[in-house]
């Protein structure tokens, strides 16, 4: 089947959201399609689309429907036929889509760690005692208070401008950044940065990579973004996702996972926390990578066990 190729006439509309870095990924998707396919970037409309997640900034996640809040605009506007295609960061992605959509094609994944960001330098152990923190993450959070309950953590939303301006103004000592976000931005030179190790802080599931969702009967679109997936990629995604998704995650559970390919085989890393960080339950499997999402739901499955009852605010309602 031949596909029909976007013309600056009628362009492949990319919808996204208008922040700096998620416009940034969505220019690395019209470069990468336009440079397999040999066409001029005006064959690829970028349309921003402002989503609730983004208006809100003064409330937790949790406390105004969670992490479809930075989808649900975009994916109305993909039913409706107002765009073709949706560019997003994965860790913000619930994990299931609505009907008649599908994500089926990511590029390649950036650095997954997170940076410690502080106006003084440093890295989280140097940061004084009863010292104020601020994140927006209820993993970071977590993982922070396991590591040093002393500190304070604040509510810390916003892009990565707001997050930088909330520092200068004295808010908080330290945050945490995707060293991902960090790159795609090209702001690694000019803002001061310790990167953590994963097995410090083990990442968000997903972190580093960009989902192309699609209308799940739009074929010429399926075929067209099929070019620019990256197999690795999505490897990973599909053991890190089961595992999100046999817990139920969303933004209101603390859930950290990675996986790493070696050769033929995948090493899954997975971990849970109390909300508050006094107790994180870790553990890993090995396997051959076409079991991934065995691996995730088999790997959940054991931490559920030794976690119990009441281990997750969620089942304590």
């Amino acid at each position: 089947m031949t596909t029909t190729l976007p013309t600056p006439a009628k362009p492949l509309k990319i919808g996204t959201r208008g922040s700096p870095l998620a416009l940034a990924q969505a220019h690395e998707t019209r470069e990468r399609l336009s440079a397999v396919f040999d066409l001029p970037p005006e064959a690829f409309e970028i349309v921003i689309i402002v989503t609730t997640g983004d208006r809100v900034q003064d409330r937790a996640l949790k406390d105004i429907g969670g992490k479809g809040l930075f989808t649900r605009e975009i994916e109305e506007a993909m039913l409706s036929g107002g765009i073709d295609i949706a560019v997003h960061s994965m860790k913000d992605m619930p994990v299931l889509q609505p009907a008649g959509l599908i994500i089926d094609c990511y590029l390649p994944r950036e650095d997954v760690r997170d940076a410690f960001i502080s106006i003084g330098g440093g890295d989280m152990e140097a940061l004084a005692q009863g010292a104020t923190v601020g994140t927006s993450s209820l993993r970071r959070r977590s993982q922070l208070l396991y590591r040093r309950p002393d500190l304070h953590v604040v509510e810390f939303r916003g892009n990565v401008q707001t997050r930088l301006r909330k520092l200068s103004d004295g808010v908080a000592a330290a945050t945490f950044l995707a060293m991902a976000g960090l790159r795609r931005l090209g702001r690694t030179g000019d803002i001061p940065h310790t990167p953590i190790s994963v097995d410090a802080m083990l990442p968000a599931v997903a972190q580093g990579a960009i989902g192309i969702e699609r209308r799940a009967d739009d074929m010429r679109v399926a075929a067209m973004i099929e070019a620019i997936h990256d197999i690795p990629t999505g490897q990973r995604l599909a053991g890190e996702r089961a595992f999100l998704a046999a817990l139920d995650g969303s933004c209101e559970t603390p859930i950290a996972s990675l996986a790493e390919l070696d050769g033929g085989s995948m090493r899954l890393r997975g971990e849970i926390l109390r909300t508050d960080g006094s107790e994180c339950l870790a553990d890993e499997t090995s396997g051959a990578i076409e079991d991934a999402a065995e691996m995730g739901r088999a790997l959940a499955a054991g931490l559920l066990v030794r976690a119990g009852e009441g281990f997750f605010d969620w089942h304590q309602a």
